[in-house]
């Protein structure tokens, strides 16, 4: 690996993520949904594969639509509730006897199949070079079944080191900038990423809320 170069340690972590599991190739970032903030596949691959009947009663009281519908409110669940409560305790949709699951935790104990064959369902992926509705670009984004969890600044030890990529998150992602109308949904706390990573070839950095120069 060519050290000085960030792209390259970028593909590297990623690769060495899909060697354990996670769901990674180049050029995913084009299925990642910008206004929302989330990656609609996973969601929606999630919530068919361990909540097929939920699923089918979706399907049935929205017909075409019914993709849409689930993801715009996995965004206003997100809104109003912010990520940590939504992973924990999923949405409520018109037409669904109980709260659809977004995650699963790992059981406490292993005597429920049904609970670990969910647990095993969940979908973590990596994606690079995530582009922000305030059009900056995020070098990995880390989700769970489609909701973002982590987001990555890479520096390299040969450019710059790791206090480049914390004054970047200090004052390059501000998820409320002045002079935008809108904040970042990805970047805002508490319905956005759980926890921001400054990373270096020897250093990692971390907060759980940017507030720019402030953070």
């Amino acid at each position: 690996m060519a050290l000085h170069n960030e792209i390259e340690f970028e593909r590297d972590i990623c690769h060495h993520l899909a060697a354990h599991g996670w769901l990674y190739a180049e050029g995913d970032a084009k299925g990642y949904d910008t206004p929302r903030a989330i990656f609609p596949a996973d969601v929606l691959a999630w919530v068919q594969a361990t909540q097929p009947q939920a699923w089918d009663a979706l399907t049935k009281s929205h017909g075409a639509v019914a993709e849409t519908v689930l993801l715009d409110r996995v965004r206003k669940q997100l809104d109003d509730r912010g990520t940590l409560e939504v992973l924990r305790f999923g949405v409520e949709l018109l037409g669904l006897r109980q709260p659809l699951k977004l995650a699963q935790f790992k059981p406490a104990l292993a005597m429920n199949p049904e609970l670990q064959a969910r647990y095993a369902a969940n979908r973590l992926r990596a994606v690079r070079q995530v582009r922000t509705a305030h059009d900056d670009v995020i070098d990995i984004v880390l989700f769970l079944n489609g909701i973002p969890v982590a987001t990555v600044e890479i520096k390299t030890d040969f450019t710059q080191d790791i206090n480049a990529a914390v004054d970047q998150y200090r004052f390059e992602r501000i998820p409320r900038p002045k002079g935008k109308p809108f904040a970042e949904p990805l970047l805002d706390f508490p319905r956005g990423a759980l926890v921001h990573f400054a990373l270096s070839n020897r250093t990692v950095m971390m907060t759980t809320k940017l507030q720019g120069p402030a953070t």
